[in-house]
């Protein structure tokens, strides 16, 4: 098993995204790459720092860390700063988090090939998790509870042909 780390804007439609897949095993939305004090939802959405990042684990024979990171590259504005949709605020921001290092390369493998697709530099950070916390238990599978809640990825991602 391994684990990447997503922050993509909004963390309830990147789990409800990612869980979708064959060989993504587990995922948990929380906080990432803030100060190293766990915060609550409320210190987040008062610029705490922390990123809404969604943990992935995956099981690395049924999907590649390459083919994980496509698909966060089709739900994401990668030139979005501090932004995804209509959500604002630092912990809106985008990037790829890892804690083992032998997954940077596939990383920046697919990040390279998108920005160069793009033609332009990406606002997408890639760096190691330096911190995660579970965000609180209303927050997990939150669409999956609420399914007319808000999500800037379109619905018709959720549900995607393998």
């Amino acid at each position: 098993m391994k684990t990447i780390y997503f922050a993509g804007g909004c963390f309830w439609g990147t789990q409800k995204f990612f869980d979708q897949f064959d060989g993504v095993v587990r995922t948990e939305v929380g906080y990432a790459n803030g100060p190293d004090e766990a915060p609550s939802y409320e210190d987040v959405c008062q610029n705490s720092g922390h990123a809404e990042t969604v943990l992935v684990e995956f099981d690395e024979n049924a999907v590649s860390t390459e083919q994980l990171v496509r698909y966060y590259f089709m739900v994401v504005d990668p030139f979005a700063v501090n932004q995804q949709g209509h959500d604002i605020g630092i912990q809106y921001r985008t990037g790829i988090y890892y804690t083992d290092p032998e997954l940077r390369d596939d990383i920046l493998k697919v990040y390279n090939e998108e920005q160069d697709k793009a033609g332009r530099p990406f606002a997408v950070e890639v760096m190691p998790l330096e911190n995660f916390f579970s965000a609180e238990e209303y927050h997990q599978k939150y669409l999956d509870k609420n399914p007319g809640g808000y999500c800037h990825i379109p619905s018709a991602y959720f549900s995607l042909p393998q």
